[in-house]
């Protein structure tokens, strides 16, 4: 990333030109001036003003009739620097990285000069260690831009965020205009303004137009979504650029006005330089930029370009939170692997209420101004027409959470009709968790969420070996099986749970959509139901279709227990208890998905 040391060359002639800061060419000072019989008073509100690797910038309040001031920089107690200025401010220059020193001042008046002030301890940025050279300015395709501000930024509601290629061509904008269309959330992150629909709020839907704090993610095609431009931490400003705006290997500078954040930037003072693009098969992605990306969408929409549709390719994430949305399209047999659930987590706040609908995809990027024409919907990976799609060792979160409006909130909706394999993984919202289509293998899992949280169309979804935790009260499934004959959703020694705090039987297995266009294909087999499931099992009202189940069709179940292991009986007509024969097509998965 672009930091603070990166600046370093640019930062002497931007103190210059805002602080008039010198010396003059007179004697070096006494270090303990005596005061005279027209004394002047000690400076006052000594202070910080900015702080690189090698400078220091000291600034205090003016001292009625002093002509110039003394000052001495001291590490460890001994005195390092001293000078003579006229100014009430100075910058020590040549100084070590990460090391703290002294600074204290008097002022000296026409005929004598006060005591000097306490002292003020003061660090340079950065460490001991060798300094990385040009090498810093070598930046990742999708790494955000990092500025170090001489104070806390506060983000300004005018001014334009521009980058461009060395050449001067423009490639990238953000305007300051357009955040008076989100608002902050309270860890820094940016939304839609007013989340909560009983607010009023007006969501991004397919006539909104597109503004500098929308992306559009590409992967063959382009999905529209809200994101954070510009976040805050501490005195750095980050700035994340749009989707696939920068080149590999080309070079590129920025400009900052000084509205947006209280300090301008210029052509000089940013220039970097985009890594080469990687080769082979396998990417890694790590947010500090040791990887071939920073971001997971910087891998995906790489290898939607750059690999063959049907090539096998591995997306390995490292250890770290990434604050994203996702989309990916038409690209086969793509493996997503992090460290750990605990360890890789991709997570961001997206809802019906942010952004509407499930979410569709756009065949060019949409124009700034102009209507975007399908909303890229609200869940946190999109994916669309892809074949042997796998994510192992991860996390994926939907952060939306409003007390009063837990909305519709997919993690992932897999608008696919071919294969999804889920590996040892975390799905984790609250309504709508996980929204499927096609052939679906989910091991070894959690999947949490209180209200129709596993959904969607699938011909045959296996939850093998895994748990379904109820965050609150509500139902599990809410199944929209294409034909009769679908499997539609299998749950196979699964462990029915809930979350700290809910109470016991506000949880149903099933409830329908009410529809005769679609059949309500669920069946549990050998899962272990926890006291949360309601003693009715089913939820009735409307009726599902079929009303009456079948062996092959319907709400079903098989060999359900409770965590004793006792056998659970006494759920409604409107499901059927399968024999032993009957259960067996839905005993693995070769039976179920076959493969």
């Amino acid at each position: 990333m672009i930091s603070g040391r990166t600046m370093k060359r640019a930062l002497p002639l931007l103190a210059a030109a805002l602080f008039s800061c010198g010396k003059n060419d007179g004697p070096t000072p006494d270090p303990t001036p005596t005061p005279g019989k027209d004394d002047v008073a000690v400076p006052q509100n000594l202070r910080l003003h900015k702080a690189t690797e090698t400078e220091l910038t000291f600034q205090w309040d003016p001292v009625d009739g002093a002509v110039s001031y003394d000052w001495k920089l001291s590490k460890d107690g001994a005195t390092v620097k001293s000078d003579k200025v006229k100014e009430r401010n100075v910058t020590v220059s040549s100084l070590e990285k990460g090391t703290t020193y002294g600074f204290s001042v008097c002022a000296n008046g026409t005929s004598g000069s006060s005591a000097y002030s306490a002292v003020l301890e003061a660090k340079t940025e950065g460490s001991s260690t060798p300094d990385p050279g040009p090498s810093a300015t070598v930046i990742c395709i999708d790494q955000p831009l990092v500025l170090t501000l001489d104070k806390t930024p506060v983000l300004g509601n005018s001014g334009l965020v521009q980058v461009f290629k060395a050449d001067g061509t423009l490639v990238d904008r953000i305007d300051l205009a357009d955040l008076s269309k989100m608002e902050t959330l309270s860890d820094g992150t940016m939304v839609p303004k007013g989340a909560d629909a009983d607010a009023g709020q007006i969501a991004i839907n397919n006539d909104t137009p597109f503004h500098t704090f929308m992306d559009a993610l590409h992967s063959n095609q382009y999905r529209v979504v809200h994101y954070t431009p510009l976040r805050i931490d501490g005195r750095k400003l980050e700035i994340k650029l749009h989707n696939e705006v920068l080149s590999y290997g080309d070079s590129y500078y920025v400009t900052v006005d000084e509205s947006v954040a209280g300090q301008a930037f210029g052509k000089d003072d940013l220039p970097f330089t985009v890594k080469a693009a990687p080769a082979g098969k396998t990417f890694r992605v790590a947010a500090d930029g040791s990887g071939d990306f920073c971001t997971v969408q910087g891998a995906l929409s790489h290898v939607s370009r750059a690999v063959g549709k049907d090539d096998a390719v591995t997306i390995e994430i490292g250890e770290g939170t990434y604050r994203e949305l996702l989309f990916l399209r038409n690209k086969n047999n793509v493996t997503i692997k992090g460290l750990s659930r605990e360890k890789t987590v991709i997570a961001y706040p997206n809802n019906d209420s942010y952004e509407t609908g499930s979410g569709a995809s756009l065949s060019t990027r949409p124009e700034v101004g102009r209507s975007i024409g399908k909303s890229g919907g609200r869940s946190v990976f999109l994916v669309e027409g892809c074949d042997n799609l796998v994510l192992e060792d991860l996390t994926i979160e939907n952060t939306y959470s409003i007390p009063s409006h837990k909305g519709q909130a997919e993690t992932i909706y897999f608008n696919s009709q071919y294969r999804l394999t889920i590996e040892n993984c975390s799905l984790i919202s609250w309504q709508d968790t996980f929204l499927t289509k096609g052939k679906v293998w989910v091991h070894n899992s959690l999947i949490a969420g209180h209200v129709d949280y596993i959904w969607g169309y699938p011909e045959a979804c296996l939850f093998e070996d895994c748990e379904i935790r109820s965050r609150a009260g509500g139902y599990i499934v809410q199944a929209r099986i294409p034909s009769a004959s679908n499997k539609g959703f299998v749950f196979l020694n699964c462990k029915l749970t809930a979350s700290e705090g809910v109470a016991d039987g506000k949880m149903y297995l099933a409830r329908s959509g009410g529809s005769t266009d679609y059949y309500d294909n669920v069946v549990f087999v050998g899962c272990t139901m926890g006291p949360v499931i309601a003693s009715t099992g089913w939820y009735t009202s409307p009726a599902p279709n079929p009303s009456a189940p079948t062996a092959t069709s319907g709400w079903r179940e098989y060999g359900s227990k409770d965590p004793s292991g006792k056998a659970v009986s006494g759920h409604n007509a409107s499901g059927k208890v399968l024999s032993a024969s009957e259960a067996e097509p839905y005993s693995s998965r070769k039976a179920v998905l076959g493969w």
